[in-house]
């Protein structure tokens, strides 16, 4: 009887790439691989360490697997598993915890799948997780999420990525166009390029300063991939988006006009605190230059409130430049302290409450926001990849600059491109459309 192996993912689109890649090393050397409700002989939970309840979502999910069969070996990888790997050890029923290092040798591990009465403990200094592991992930046949680079080299006060991830280091641009080609051959439509700092791809393997390339030279590559209908940045640091990376986009056959640029504070002040790489005018610049060059691009914020010494007029000031600039959709973060980060020793600590009220306004502004954008977009014709899943009877699917549009359920749609013209916003906030035409686009 072949072993079963199932997998649970926490946090980033990293970590579902890394997720698949393990996934696949299982796979190839004899596991079936099926759905984490299932009875299976070994559970891998792949750990984030950025959502301040990580550690009780992983309490929960380890009893989940154990409810469906209390004999499972169950193994913990990822983030949190490198910054607090006794932690996850003590946790009732966890039998393996791996490292930054470790995680792709999972199997290597799995000899004996006896229960432990504590978990397994293998973990690395993080200065020596210095070679680069490449992965992709194939998320609902539709699109998939393409890593290019690992770690950071950015002291950020509030972040424990450098010290769960370790030194910015890339793949190389051979291995990426590789993995590309792999996942076209899958008759999947779309890539998204992801990593922890996306735009300082180039750093070699082992983190080395030298850049064998650059970001902008990864996309001119990528764009030549035969079988890709669009490529997607995720998220990219605003002092590392250069112009010609945006006037590429532009007029790129393959590249969507949708960029997530991370902002954190509306405040100088604030900026500075974080030790961010740039402030705010750098910042205003950028979304000034792809709106310039692309009027119907959909731009993605990140924003932290309540940091330390975040007073109600540097609040203000974010929400007043959020509100001015001329953006799509903000991803909102309530600041929590971290434990090992600069952040987590200041004064002018934020009350609860107001964190809590400051995030509440800009998620208010996001809906505002997205509604403006959503409403610029109607009458234009765009292209939809519609998606897999059959949502209370009905089919979504998201255009090429991110608007996410939806029809009566019809399977025959699924992972097909089809031009529309967008109509009407609905009562849900998703947008109604009429077809163009029949026909698939090639």
């Amino acid at each position: 009887m072949k072993k079963k192996v199932a997998f649970y993912t926490l946090g980033c689109k990293l970590n579902f790439s890394e997720t698949s890649t393990i996934a696949r090393k299982f796979e190839g050397e004899g596991f079936d691989r099926v759905d984490f409700s299932e009875n299976a002989d070994i559970y891998v939970i792949n750990t984030c360490s950025v959502t301040e309840n990580a550690d009780k979502r992983f309490k929960t999910i380890v009893k989940q697997a154990q409810k469906s069969n209390p004999e499972a070996f169950v193994a913990a990888v990822g983030c949190y598993a490198q910054l607090k790997p006794e932690e996850l050890a003590a946790v009732d029923g966890v039998d393996l915890v791996l490292g930054a290092t470790e995680k792709f040798k999972i199997t290597d591990y799995l000899n004996d799948l006896t229960k432990n009465d504590k978990g397994e403990v293998h973990s690395c200094e993080i200065n020596e997780a210095d070679f680069y592991v490449g992965s992709y992930a194939i998320g609902d046949r539709t699109r998939a999420f393409l890593k290019v680079q690992d770690g950071c080299d950015y002291k950020c006060t509030y972040c424990t990525i450098p010290l769960a991830r370790g030194i910015s280091r890339s793949d190389s641009l051979e291995n990426v166009l590789k993995n590309a080609a792999e996942i076209a051959s899958k008759d999947i439509k779309e890539i998204v390029l992801t990593g922890v700092n996306i735009g300082d791809y180039g750093k070699g393997e082992f983190g080395n300063k030298k850049h064998e390339h650059t970001f902008f030279e990864l996309v001119q590559a990528l764009d030549k991939v035969n079988g890709i209908h669009r490529l997607r940045i995720s998220s990219i640091e605003p002092n590392l988006l250069k112009n010609e990376t945006i006037d590429f986009v532009a007029q790129s056959n393959g590249f969507v006009p949708h960029f997530h640029i991370p902002l954190q504070s509306g405040s100088d002040k604030i900026l500075k605190l974080m030790r961010r790489r740039y402030l705010t005018n750098l910042y205003a610049d950028r979304v000034a230059r792809i709106k310039e060059v692309m009027p119907h691009a959909c731009i993605g914020v990140d924003v932290i409130v309540g940091f330390p010494g975040e007073t109600d007029e540097d609040f203000i000031e974010t929400y007043n430049f959020l509100n001015a600039l001329d953006i799509s959709y903000l991803h909102v973060f309530t600041y929590s302290e971290r434990d090992n980060t600069v952040a987590a020793t200041m004064d002018e600590v934020v009350p609860k409450n107001v964190r809590s009220k400051r995030s509440k306004m800009l998620r208010g502004l996001s809906a505002k926001k997205r509604r403006a954008f959503y409403e610029s977009q109607l009458g234009s014709i765009r292209t939809v990849l519609f998606e897999g899943e059959n949502k209370e009877g009905y089919i979504h699917g998201f255009t090429e600059n991110y608007v996410k549009v939806k029809t009566p359920w019809n399977p025959a749609l699924v992972n097909q491109l089809h031009q529309v013209e967008l109509g009407s916003i609905d009562e849900d906030g998703l947008v109604r459309f009429s077809f163009v035409t029949q026909q698939e686009i090639a």
